[in-house]
């Protein structure tokens, strides 16, 4: 009995582990796989067929819009979000870790923002029952990028304020300005 309760286990954590390795990079390489295909198809219709899809170019931007989204947690997750490094170097070698980990602090603040408005926003259109011009689709599906996007970047903000706590703990003269690569 303990054996198997230990291979579910097991077989849990990989799947966990594959999900934080490759659920973001996943998501956009299918989203703009199909953003790719259904703009081909589009041309190729267009140009081709003389005859163009009514709904493509609406979907090719709801889902360019899911891929904005989700890219942020991806770019978050290989700690290279937007942020201004050059002030980095103005604060001295001891302080740039906790430099670091503030405006970490900073950015999931602002994702639990985001979150929060967000879902404001997706009760908002769900009682509305808005739908999309051309293909008929619920609006909040399109209005709950942010909140998902920005959720799944809230939680790899927290791996990061984490990983870069535990260097801290482990190496006293821990830069972070060294992993920039500028």
């Amino acid at each position: 009995m303990t054996s198997d309760v230990s291979s579910v286990a097991e077989g849990f954590m990989k799947f966990l582990k594959l999900i934080d390795e490759y659920l973001e990079m996943s998501i956009c390489v299918a989203l703009i796989s199909v953003i790719a295909i259904v703009l081909g198809l589009q041309v190729f219709m267009r140009y081709v067929m003389q005859n163009s899809l009514s709904w493509s170019e609406e979907l090719a931007r709801y889902l360019f819009i899911w891929l904005i989204y989700i890219g942020i947690s991806y770019g978050a997750k290989i700690m290279r979000h937007i942020k201004i490094d050059a002030s980095l170097y103005l604060f001295p070698k001891k302080w740039r870790a906790y430099i670091v980990i503030i405006g970490d602090f900073l950015f999931l603040i602002f994702c639990f923002i985001v979150i929060t408005y967000s879902a404001l926003l997706v009760n908002r259109q769900i009682m509305l029952s808005q739908t999309s011009p051309a293909i008929g689709m619920p609006m909040w599906i399109v209005y709950a990028a942010p909140g998902v996007g920005f959720f799944l970047t809230a939680i790899r903000q927290i791996q990061t304020i984490i990983y870069r706590s535990k260097k801290i703990k482990e190496n006293i003269n821990y830069d972070p300005s060294e992993e920039l690569n500028i």
